[in-house]
């Protein structure tokens, strides 16, 4: 029993702290950091942290072609793209819309999955997937949901960082990580991501040194890329002592709590509608879990997929 309190607690921390990579982006961007430079740092500080922990554990990171071209796969797929879209919508939404739109990609990567033949659809999840569509429109549709109507149009460019993110974790079940452990691939795509961004960054004049001492925005770019990787790491230890499904609770609480962080370190106010598409949302994921043995079609927002496609025959 005490076991299981502290893998719950466990649980609840690694969201929380995941959470409050939204508000800390919104900082940021508040603070005038723009998309391509916040990848760029926070791809950085991810191959700080990860390569540490790789290095102290005396694996490597593995060069061969197929190692390589996974990490072109999820640094596109799982960084740059779903990274720029998620981080240029955080420009116009709130913090805590944009959470909530991001706990929308089980739902979209169940589809995916079984475009690919790696899952199939059940009356449930079909159900859940119509939820969390209906909590969509919750957003986007009342003129009373948004603090201003005009930023419903901004939800559809949360949505396709959403659709990446997907993507990502149905084409790694699709095609396996090639001998490569979640952190190793995780590393190696950051490194890529990072060297991809720098010169995008530079082009679209989002380039941005954090200067000390630091402001808050250069102070929430830094936790926000800590938190990013330690809650990262946290779930890999996780699902390593507890099981996929297990792990894949967290979706519910990284919405919940970056809803509460948004109002906490923001003031953000919400309306009903958004409540409302909450509880949708909550629901249709519950519909839409994982079945026991699967790697969970989950995509934590932020950092994601190297954990969250479904198992591919090679792992199982």
């Amino acid at each position: 029993m005490t076991h299981r309190f502290a893998l719950l607690g466990a649980l609840i921390l690694v969201g929380a702290v995941w959470a409050l990579t939204f508000p800390l982006t919104k900082i940021a961007i508040l603070g005038g950091y723009r998309n391509f430079g916040i990848i760029f740092w926070s791809s950085v500080i991810a191959v700080l942290f990860l390569g540490v922990i790789i290095l102290f554990s005396t694996r490597r990171l593995p060069l061969h072609s197929g190692a390589l071209w996974r990490y072109v796969f999820v640094g596109l797929c799982g960084t740059i793209l779903p990274s720029a879209a998620s981080y240029t919508a955080a420009e116009y939404l709130p913090a805590g819309v944009m959470s909530v739109c991001m706990s929308l990609i089980p739902m979209m990567a169940l589809p995916l999955a079984v475009a690919f033949g790696i899952d199939r659809p059940t009356p449930a999840r079909i159900a859940g997937i119509l939820l969390g569509l209906g909590g969509v429109l919750l957003i986007a549709l009342p003129e009373a949901s948004l603090p201003d109507p005009a930023m419903a149009i901004f939800i559809p460019l949360a949505l396709v960082a959403a659709f990446f993110y997907a993507l990502e974790g149905a084409g790694l079940g699709r095609i396996g990580r090639g001998g490569l452990d979640p952190l190793q691939l995780l590393c190696g795509a950051s490194v890529l991501s990072a060297v991809l961004a720098l010169p995008f960054a530079v082009a679209t004049d989002t380039w941005a040194v954090p200067a000390m001492p630091f402001d808050h925005a250069d102070g929430a770019l830094v936790l926000s890329g800590v938190a990013n990787a330690v809650a990262y790491a946290g779930y890999v230890w996780l699902v390593g002592r507890a099981g996929s499904v297990f792990a894949a609770q967290a979706a519910y609480i990284v919405t919940g709590f970056g809803v509460v962080w948004s109002i906490l370190l923001l003031g953000e106010v919400y309306s009903l509608w958004i409540w409302a598409a909450m509880a949708l949302i909550f629901l249709g994921l519950f519909l839409v879990q994982p079945r026991p043995g699967n790697i969970s079609p989950l995509v934590l927002p932020q950092r994601k997929a190297t954990l969250a496609s479904v198992a591919t025959p090679e792992e199982r």
